[in-house]
């Protein structure tokens, strides 16, 4: 019988994300894991997410960003060198910020988020191993091709895009990565752990496997973030949808007012709002009794409750719907969400509504339809085999071990 492998030495590990959500919240559990197996984890991190860090058990290196939080999500402007250029010059100004931080404290692992430009950088300096975490889905082979250079060409012409080259180039010399192209830097990752399941990860059988690993959502059991309960006085049969826009694009009022349109009095339904911070509750006008609305709610635990879910098709909120099993409607708002829309919709368990169509008669229409539909209940049976092997948060952390100890 052979031995069950020695666990590795007790390592200090450091990670790097940026102040959002949806970069923050798919790491947390594989964070909380590393420390509970032993682990030192460092976490570089802007300070509006340090105690979030904190509740791991990891220990924040808290440092000033100059990139857009989810409050202000017009900062991002409108054109893709709008959405790019700030994570260059965030990664300029922060990698000196990281270098004083972990100065005579380096980690032997560097693990970091798609948006932690600086994390690869530092890895080279200190000599570490690196590991990305992808909260959403990665490039297939042919991605350049078919995406990339398409949708880059353009801006390559132009005097802000070359700009940007330039000074991307430039960076990354001074730090001695002058064998590393600028688009493969985060986009081409030696090795990557994905957390999302694989079923929505467009061409999955073109993905790398042996520079990417999907390990599902690592989800935990998020009761530091508190419990929704049904009402008193719903009937057992009632049903429960939630709507939720995430944490950035939220600043919809008439959607949300079309929402209150749309389900306001239905009978047998119970609705849960989330609008987020920057539209006032009082904006939507009189609710009827049916509507409960908040800024935030906890979502996973609503989840595990509802039967059906309105949701923009964020990465975190897609796999969440997913693991509940809960019916979707997909009205995307912006980046990858679009994608995500369209894989639920090709899984058979929501469909998509673009929000141009979002009006209050679309979004009843949808959620009954897709509610009652027998047909999505058997897609989420063949869903859920086929995530069945994907090892969450433990397989991350295991995968982390294996490169410490190569």
């Amino acid at each position: 019988m052979t031995a069950p492998a020695p666990a590795p030495r007790p390592a200090h590990i450091a990670m790097f994300s940026i102040a959002a959500h949806g970069h923050v919240n798919p790491s947390l559990e594989v964070i909380r894991e590393l420390v509970a197996r032993g682990h030192r984890v460092t976490y570089a991190i802007p300070e509006s997410f340090a105690d979030k860090v904190a509740a791991t058990g990891a220990e924040p290196k808290v440092y000033t960003s100059t990139l857009p939080t989810d409050d202000e999500p017009e900062k991002w402007g409108t054109e893709l060198i709008d959405h790019i250029e700030p994570f260059l010059a965030d990664a300029v100004q922060s990698l000196p910020q990281h270098l004083k931080a972990y100065e005579g404290d380096q980690p032997d692992l560097v693990l970091h988020d798609i948006t932690a430009y600086p994390a690869p950088v530092l890895a080279r300096r200190w000599g570490v191993p690196v590991i990305q975490l992808s909260p959403n889905l990665v490039a297939w082979e042919g991605y350049e091709e078919e995406v990339a250079e398409p949708m880059m060409a353009e801006l390559r012409q132009s005097e802000r895009g070359k700009a940007y080259y330039a000074r991307y180039r430039a960076w990354l010399d001074e730090n001695g990565m002058a064998d590393m192209d600028p688009d493969r830097l985060i986009g081409r990752p030696e090795r990557c752990l994905v957390l999302i399941p694989k079923v929505l990860q467009p061409h999955a059988d073109r993905v790398n496997a042996s520079a990417y690993t999907f390990v599902g959502a690592c989800q935990g059991d998020r009761s530091d973030e508190g419990e929704w309960r049904r009402p008193d006085g719903l009937a057992p049969t009632d049903r429960v949808l939630l709507i939720s826009l995430g944490s950035t694009w939220t600043k919809e009022p008439a959607f949300y007012r079309a929402c209150v349109e749309a389900f306001g009095g239905l009978p047998g339904w119970h609705v849960v709002l989330q609008i987020g911070r920057q539209v006032d509750p009082a904006d939507l006008g009189t609710l009827p009794a049916n509507i409960e609305v908040h800024r935030w709610v906890p979502q996973l635990s609503i989840l595990r409750q509802a039967d059906a879910f309105i949701t923009h098709a964020g990465a975190g909120g897609s796999q969440e719907g997913l693991a509940c099993g809960v019916p979707m409607v997909a009205v995307p708002q912006a980046v990858d969400q679009f994608g995500n829309a369209d894989m639920l919709q090709a899984l058979g368990v929501a469909r998509h509504l673009p929000k141009e169509e979002a009006t209050a008669e679309a979004l009843r229409s949808a959620v009954l339809a897709i509610a009652d539909d027998p047909e999505v209940t058997a897609r989420y049976a063949e869903v859920t085999a086929r995530m069945a092997d994907e090892g969450g948060t433990k397989q991350a952390a295991d995968l982390i071990e294996v490169a410490l100890s190569t």
